[in-house]
């Protein structure tokens, strides 16, 4: 069978799958719509947790990220890694022992305001919006290249197949769906890892391979020798500053992301949230362990196809054709010679290689079998669906229940929220698509951007929240609005605007731990100014501490 037979007979049957699972999840309640019926085991939860976070920036771009930034590309490792630490120990348990179905929930009665409940709402949306474009870009990507589609109509297959699960099974759906596409995704993901170290090193421990073999210091001496930066080197493509405050605003970011926060709220007790967290570190770990071997061994291997080799002879092969025609990998022969020339001098550079190809044309680079290329297919849509639905999830709880039903409609049936959270989805979902089709930045760069915007809003107000009986209305909505504001338009200025990185030379990736501390400071100086919190709330936030005595969540 071909690539494509292969890609086609796998993708399908997933497809198949999810939509299968999605059916028979289906729900007509709310619970299970927004917390599953809080009744998944930690160890599922777990599987779902890291499905849901390990999105197409995770599967399609890190690799290709650590690829191109070399030892500075440790900065994703090692925050995304991290704020599940964060995540496990400071905020998942108290969060599912307060017994709330959302995170606007949770910051709305803490704060004993609405205003503080629609701050929340607003980041929610906005964060979650971001988050969800690049999972519908990676769909695209995928489709696009393997099921000979254009991106555009992969991304309109993908909103296609998110919408039906998410409507229909809610959280319910979404989680043993998400359950099912970790095994996808990581099976995938070490299959091709294995296969590429033992063809490069005669070791199929990726891992060890990575550790114990000269690759990586090959790879540095093939880029210096092309112009390009020294791959082993560090604080060639970021300042140790930058390299801080990346990593610090993805830790903090992803113990803030609401997506991730809402799945600590299925499991039964307190108890299972912490142990979910774990759980989920630990298979996000297989994956994160094993994304610095594909980064170095794709990257030497693909340099080695291409660097100096006849153009013509180049472009008869099969996936270099392929690729080239979904216009991701681009040749220009600027010297007429015929021969492709690679250099870290864009004058004399030839060769274009988007970042989010990586990955993606790895196995047929390394002339793989054709089922492994199909499966590495289906992984990269399983990592970006999943995590499409869970923010779809995010975004129709905060207009439908922190929105519509606290704010509205109290007495609204349960017939009636589920209908306006099932439009939610279907609308944003179809929104997002002309997003996907032209992003605004290529697939990881927008989701950290994500993680900066949760960093600066949701962070800071949780932990607040949670550890400081002092902390009131005024404080955590000021903190939230200047974080939020102050994070976006330096993002947006510095990326689209043509504003120049003012603030030391901050990237606009790190500058959510900036506003993450503005957040802090403004809300502890402002809580410190006004009035404490009523007695009853000071008295909540000692009891949330308390280890024992957490129920089922309760909609109120």
């Amino acid at each position: 069978m071909s690539v494509e037979a292969w890609t086609w007979a796998i993708v399908i049957l997933s497809f198949a799958l999810y939509l299968g699972i999605g059916y028979w999840a289906r729900v007509r309640e709310t619970a299970g719509f927004y917390v599953a019926g809080r009744g998944v085991p930690p160890v599922a939860n777990g599987a779902a947790t890291a499905a849901d976070w390990m999105s197409g920036a995770s599967y399609i771009s890190m690799a290709g990220l650590i690829s191109f930034l070399g030892f500075d590309g440790a900065v994703y490792l090692m925050g995304w890694t991290g704020g599940y630490v964060l995540l496990a120990l400071l905020l998942a348990p108290y969060l599912r022992k307060y017994g709330k179905y959302t995170v606007p929930e949770f910051i709305g009665d803490r704060y004993y305001s609405n205003l503080a409940r629609v701050v929340a709402v607003i980041a929610a949306i906005f964060v979650s919006f971001v988050y969800a474009v690049p999972q519908i870009r990676g769909v695209g990507i995928v489709l696009s290249r393997y099921l000979g589609v254009d991106v555009a109509t992969g991304i309109w297959a993908a909103v296609l197949v998110t919408a039906f699960i998410a409507v229909l099974g809610g959280m319910k759906g979404i989680t043993w769906t998400q359950v099912v596409q970790y095994v996808v995704l990581i099976t995938a993901y070490l299959i091709m890892g294995i296969a590429l170290a033992n063809l490069l090193t005669g070791n199929p421990i990726p891992q060890l391979a990575f550790t114990f073999s000269d690759f990586a210091v090959r790879l540095s001496q093939l880029q210096v020798e092309l112009g390009y930066k020294e791959y082993v080197a560090p604080f060639q493509n970021l300042s140790a500053l930058n390299v801080f405050l990346i990593t610090l605003t993805l830790m903090v970011g992803t113990a803030g992301l609401p997506h991730v926060i809402i799945r600590f709220y299925t499991v039964p007790k307190a108890s299972d949230a912490r142990w979910s967290a774990g759980w989920a570190l630990l298979f996000i770990g297989l994956l994160y362990t094993t994304a610095p071997a594909v980064a170095v061994f794709s990257k030497y291997n693909l340099l080695n196809t291409l660097v100096n080799k006849p153009l013509e002879e180049v472009r008869q092969i099969d996936w270099v054709q392929k690729w080239e025609q979904t216009g991701l990998l681009k040749f220009q022969d600027k010297n007429g010679d015929g021969i492709l020339q690679m250099s870290g001098n864009p004058e004399v550079n030839e060769v274009t290689i988007d970042q989010d190809i990586i990955v993606l044309s790895t196995p047929e680079v390394a002339k793989l079998a054709p089922f492994i290329v199909g499966l590495v297919a289906a992984g990269g849509l399983a990592a970006a669906l999943s995590t499409a639905a869970g923010l779809l999830i995010v975004i129709a709880s905060a207009i439908s229940h922190d929105l519509y039903t606290r704010l509205i409609n109290p007495g609204a049936s349960e017939a009636t929220k589920l209908l306006i959270a099932r439009v939610v989805i279907f609308l944003v979902v179809v929104l997002a698509a002309p997003f996907g089709i032209n992003p605004p930045a290529f697939i990881a760069q927008l989701v950290a951007f994500a993680f900066g915007l949760a960093a600066s809003t949701f962070f800071p107000s949780i932990l607040l929240g949670i550890f400081d009986r002092r902390m009131n209305m005024q404080g955590a909505v000021a903190g939230m609005l200047v974080g939020l504001v102050f994070t976006a338009t330096y993002i947006i200025g510095t990326k689209y605007l043509g504003w120049p990185n003012f603030i030391f030379g901050i990237t606009a990736e790190g500058i959510g731990a900036i506003g993450m501390l503005l957040n802090f400071l403004v809300a502890y100086l402002v809580s410190r100014a006004t009035p404490p919190p009523p007695a009853e709330v000071q008295k909540l936030v000692d009891e949330i501490r308390v280890p024992k005595g957490s129920g089922a969540a309760l909609e109120h």
